[in-house]
């Protein structure tokens, strides 16, 4: 009924940002279509909030406060709590792992700042974690959990601290204020800490020389943040730079790293870059892509050019599916199968549009592309990289456990 519409609308848009932010439907029969009805307007309805819980909370500090070792990880729902987790970082001395969506909260700079594989190494070595805004998959997945082991959970989702491996506490709510809250509460438990700084910067430094065996896709992404700004938005993708990226990218502000998280769905990272260009006109936005992953959206070309959306987008093109091809030669006798692409020009492909492009074949070259490219902002820019195998990364991404097996759910 029309006169439902609008309070329908309403509750919808706040079930989007209730807990953990998601998706919502309406629907509406195609025989209602049209009629008429008495409609009010709806107000914006306000969001539930949580209580704080003041009892997890100093449960909580007793038990990071007492920790020798702790570590802090992040996902997606830290995004918007990185001043505080900045100062929980630097209270505990406690390194900070992000992986795909917990990207930037912690500034990069900073050598608290880790990603896969040091973090790995710390979770071996902690005995206090605590998971902001994530789901902790790899760590409890791929690295194992066993007794001696604290886990602390913040989570907008009531049912997920307890899904893989239930907490010693769990506490419901946004992190920015749960986090604030712990600021608060911490002083008064926290032990006296010595700087973790030194010791961090050498755990790194030792890694960035054994990553060296994926030095080609390191060059290319160092070559994108010489150019690409502190604030501007660099989209991850599923290929061989974005597994890279993961690894080894700086990323320096939140929200400026964008990851398709757990799904990891090939082709999601032209037309998602799209929307975000769109949404944030006043940052240079990046997309990087594989061939294969570039064409499952490549028509959307049409939509940046329609709309002037002055994306600059990488087609990293090596004519195949490459992650796909290089397992199938390296685990599977080098019996290949359906990897190998048939690609257009994608210079001519994009001009063909109205695009600006070009090709580019170096590190260097791609500097002066980028430079172009983010100085025009009239329409998109699509750059073209002919590139050919790169090593694997999944020695670095999945690696094996390092603590006792994983307990089973709920225990």
């Amino acid at each position: 009924m029309p006169e439902k519409a609008s309070r329908l609308t309403a509750e919808a848009i706040r079930s989007m940002q209730s807990g953990r932010p998601g998706p919502a439907s309406l629907q509406c029969s195609i025989d209602v279509w049209g009629k008429p009805g008495n409609v009010t307007l709806q107000s914006p309805l306000p969001l539930p909030k949580h209580k704080i819980d003041e009892d997890a909370i100093r449960t909580a500090a007793k038990k990071l406060g007492a920790a020798k070792r702790p570590l802090i990880i992040c996902g997606g729902g830290a995004q918007d709590a990185s001043d505080e987790i900045t100062a929980l970082s630097a209270m505990l001395q406690a390194p900070v792992y992000g992986y795909r969506r917990g990207r930037g909260v912690l500034d990069s700079r900073d050598p608290l700042s880790v990603t896969v594989p040091l973090a790995r190494d710390l979770w071996g070595e902690a005995d206090v974690v605590i998971g902001i805004g994530t789901r902790m998959l790899v760590p409890f997945r791929q690295w194992g959990v066993d007794r001696d082991l604290t886990i602390i959970r913040i989570d907008a989702d009531p049912d997920e601290p307890g899904r893989l491996h239930k907490p010693a506490v769990a506490l419901i709510g946004d992190a920015k204020p749960i986090v604030q809250r712990l600021l608060d509460v911490l002083p008064a438990h926290n032990a006296n800490r010595t700087s973790r700084r030194a010791e961090m910067q050498e755990r790194q430094y030792e890694w960035r020389k054994r990553m060296q065996a994926i030095g080609p896709q390191l060059d290319w992404l160092e070559a994108i943040r010489a150019e690409l700004p502190e604030e501007g938005i660099f989209v991850d993708e599923v290929t061989q730079i974005g597994f890279a990226a993961r690894l080894a990218f700086p990323v320096y502000k939140p929200r400026t790293f964008l990851s398709p998280g757990y799904q990891d769905n090939l082709g999601w990272g032209f037309a998602t870059a799209l929307g975000a260009q769109d949404a944030r006109r006043d940052v240079p936005v990046l997309s990087i892509s594989g061939d294969g992953g570039f064409m499952f959206t490549a028509n959307e070309m049409a939509t940046a050019i329609r709309h002037r959306i002055p994306l600059t987008s990488i087609v990293f093109s090596d004519s195949a599916f490459g992650n796909v091809r290089r397992i199938q030669q390296e685990n599977f006798g080098n019996r290949v199968i359906a990897s190998d692409l048939a690609n257009p020009d994608f210079v001519k492909f994009g001009e063909c549009f109205g695009a600006a492009a070009e090709r580019v074949r170096t590190p260097q070259e791609l500097r002066g592309a980028l430079q172009r490219a983010f100085a025009r902002r009239d329409g998109p820019t699509l750059i073209e990289v002919p590139v050919g195998p790169f090593p694997s990364p999944w020695p670095f991404l999945h690696m094996p456990p390092i603590r006792g097996l994983q307990s089973p759910p709920g225990k």
